[in-house]
């Protein structure tokens, strides 16, 4: 790889977004308020929300906007949650038939608080989406469940198009990053899915520039296809706060054009790799076209 970039401060240009608020972005973020819905678009405070929403392309973010767990990296609020809104798949399902789009990502927070982890609430807003919105492709992007088999069941046999679930980090830096989380744990939800729905496209994400080292990257992505993932996305870890854990470092734009050519050539479907990439960024363009419409039926 090429030489190491050190935070000083300052943000590489080649990192820097420019904020377009278009008609698109504008009608898109007044639904999104009169529906009384959450996207993780804003709630994470994603650097692509303005080019997404342009594109009326959102993550819409299920049961609630606060967090059981409080992962170093993210800017999501992390406390006690008191929402549960069962009327909320069908507002969804709404949205998503009156923006008209191609695929749909759902996510959520992590609710420890639930016996199922809100598996069923991802199950309903699935199937909403099924009815209103046929010809939609879905995607989930969902916590790990604390490893309940019964919840990740739950939400395969809904049969969304694309089962994510992100490893975000190497096994190494857990401890410090996403503490309540297990690396195996998380790969064993993945493999899980495919023994339920063996047709189905998993995919998994990781952060660069918390302090891993390229083998030790190499090494996850290793173990991804060892556990039949087909889809991954590698992005560049932007520090929300003073509060969250800090840039050790930032990859330049051939880093992640190395990662990509090593990550394809272990066989994954279909890699995203940039500075700018993050898990629902261009999801509609991630599903190979062979491979549209299996699970739907």
């Amino acid at each position: 790889m090429t030489e190491v970039v050190q935070p000083g401060g300052k943000i590489p240009e080649w990192i820097k977004v420019r904020a377009h608020q278009g008609e698109n972005y504008r009608q898109l973020k007044q639904l999104v308020r009169e529906r009384r819905l959450h996207t993780v678009c804003e709630e994470a405070q994603c650097p692509n929300i303005f080019d997404c929403w342009e594109r009326r392309s959102a993550t819409f973010m299920i049961l609630g906007d606060v967090c059981t767990r409080a992962c170093r990296f993210c800017a999501v609020t992390s406390g006690r949650p008191t929402e549960l809104d069962i009327g909320e798949p069908l507002r969804v399902a709404e949205s998503v038939a009156e923006l008209g789009l191609r695929h749909a990502v759902i996510t959520s927070v992590d609710r420890d608080d639930l016996r199922d982890g809100g598996a069923e609430i991802f199950a309903r807003t699935i199937r909403a989406i099924r009815r209103r919105s046929p010809g939609t492709s879905v995607e989930v992007l969902t916590p790990d469940f604390q490893g309940d088999r019964e919840a990740i069941r739950i939400v395969a046999e809904a049969r969304p198009d694309i089962f994510n679930h992100n490893t975000e980090t190497v096994p190494r830096l857990y401890a410090r990053i996403r503490p309540r989380a297990i690396f195996e744990r998380s790969l064993g939800l993945l493999r899980l899915v495919k023994e339920i729905q063996p047709r189905m496209i998993t995919k998994s994400g990781v952060m660069v520039g918390l302090g891993e080292e390229k083998e030790e990257l190499l090494q996850v992505f290793r173990d991804m296809r060892a556990h039949s993932i087909d889809v991954l996305t590698v992005g560049q870890y932007l520090r929300p706060s003073k509060k969250h854990a800090e840039v050790v470092r930032y990859y330049r734009p051939e880093e992640f054009v190395e990662l990509k050519q090593a990550a394809l050539a272990m066989g994954f479907e279909h890699v995203e790799a940039g500075a700018l990439v993050r898990s629902s960024y261009h999801a509609d363009e991630q599903i190979p076209e062979r491979r549209k419409g299996l699970l739907a039926g």
